[in-house]
């Protein structure tokens, strides 16, 4: 069996669809080829998985100047062509798009020539990449219900998480403090920093006892360091923390941004949680994401538009002062894990490709 995976630019797009690509080889012994472009994140990490990487050149469509539209638009038949040629010497039985720059050629090539595709959508609302293709795919494998009108033929996997989050659900961890872990992805989030730090003296008085790890990203890890020793907070500030579900298992209560990964963690590990959408995601994916936890009783959205004083600090201290509220908020967001997803979405692959287990 050979596969193909498209895609890539963040760590959103490039981390499941390397669980996928595990999965494919563990299971149905394939070999995975992956396309993606120069200037993603892809470049690091499909390398140091074992797997071998091709690049394109695409620009972007969404969400960019007329100038830069027109660059990709007149391009785009180029980067088709070269992935087209790509899949003429890999033969590849299935192409999996992952969003990003380099899904939405692949998947074209792979239209154009007859050839099985799959595409993967993590958010509610589709990316552009995989909205483009949507017609015409042979398959989709999506996180959420909602997103399934968006495909001719969709199931709904879940996004594959590494098995250290689900080993946390269900797990009763007696915690000295009430504990609230910060973070806004490995970059940190600037808003959510300074809105942690001005709020500071007044959350400590509405939620005493209150313990905080905080992940800032390397930018804001020296001012929001020194903001917590002013305080005289009961703190642990990282510029990033590697072992990420350790520090999910001791917290009560998460504060942090809503990308599709971060959702299907917090699923995963039946985490309560208060979402702050980056409001200048692509098609505001964020916020529908944050959305739908909310709707399903697990977590609570704070618009960055919010993000003060008075409305953090009354956020998060009456949830850390409501045990039974985390309690059922956990519980709600456990029900919406995916223990399955890499194998169900390599299942679907592989039924494309004719090559069952």
């Amino acid at each position: 069996m050979h596969a193909i995976l498209a895609g890539g630019g963040t760590g959103g797009h490039v981390i499941p669809a390397l669980a996928i690509a595990h999965e494919l080889q563990k299971t149905y012994g394939a070999e995975v080829l992956f396309i993606g472009t120069a200037r993603g994140i892809e470049n690091r990490l499909v390398p140091a998985a074992g797997f071998e990487l091709r690049l394109i050149e695409v620009g972007a469509l969404n969400r960019v100047s007329l100038t830069t539209r027109l660059k990709t638009l007149f391009g785009l038949p180029r980067a088709v062509w070269a992935a087209r040629r790509m899949l003429s010497e890999f033969q590849p039985d299935v192409v999996i798009g992952v969003g990003g720059y380099a899904s939405g050629p692949a998947m074209l090539a792979a239209v154009m020539k007859g050839i099985p595709t799959l595409a993967f959508e993590p958010n509610v609302v589709p990316g552009f990449a995989n909205r483009v293709v949507a017609r015409w795919v042979s398959a989709a494998a999506v996180h959420f219900e909602e997103t399934a009108k968006y495909f001719r033929r969709a199931e709904v996997t879940g996004v594959p998480v590494r098995q250290a989050f689900f080993d946390i659900a269900g797990k009763t961890l007696q915690h000295e403090r009430p504990t609230l872990l910060v973070f806004g992805g490995s970059q940190g989030a600037h808003a959510i920093n300074r809105a942690m730090t001005q709020c500071l003296p007044e959350l400590m008085k509405q939620a005493p006892g209150i313990h905080i790890i905080h992940q800032t990203g390397e930018r804001d890890y020296n001012d929001a360091q020194a903001a917590y020793r002013r305080a005289g907070a009961s703190a642990e500030v990282f510029p990033f923390i590697n072992d990420m579900p350790a520090f999910f298992a001791r917290a009560d209560l998460l504060l942090c941004r809503s990308g599709a990964s971060t959702v299907a963690e917090i699923t995963a590990a039946g985490k309560p949680a208060i979402f702050v959408p980056f409001p200048r995601a692509a098609d505001d994916h964020q916020r529908v994401n944050a959305q739908a936890l909310e709707r399903g009783g697990a977590a609570v959205v704070l618009e960055e538009t919010k993000l003060d004083e008075v409305w953090l600090v009354e956020t998060v201290s009456n949830l850390l002062g409501d045990p039974l509220r985390l309690r059922r908020m956990s519980e709600a967001a456990r029900s919406l894990a995916h223990p399955n997803a890499a194998k169900d979405i390599g299942a679907m692959a592989a039924r494309l490709a004719g090559n069952e287990e």
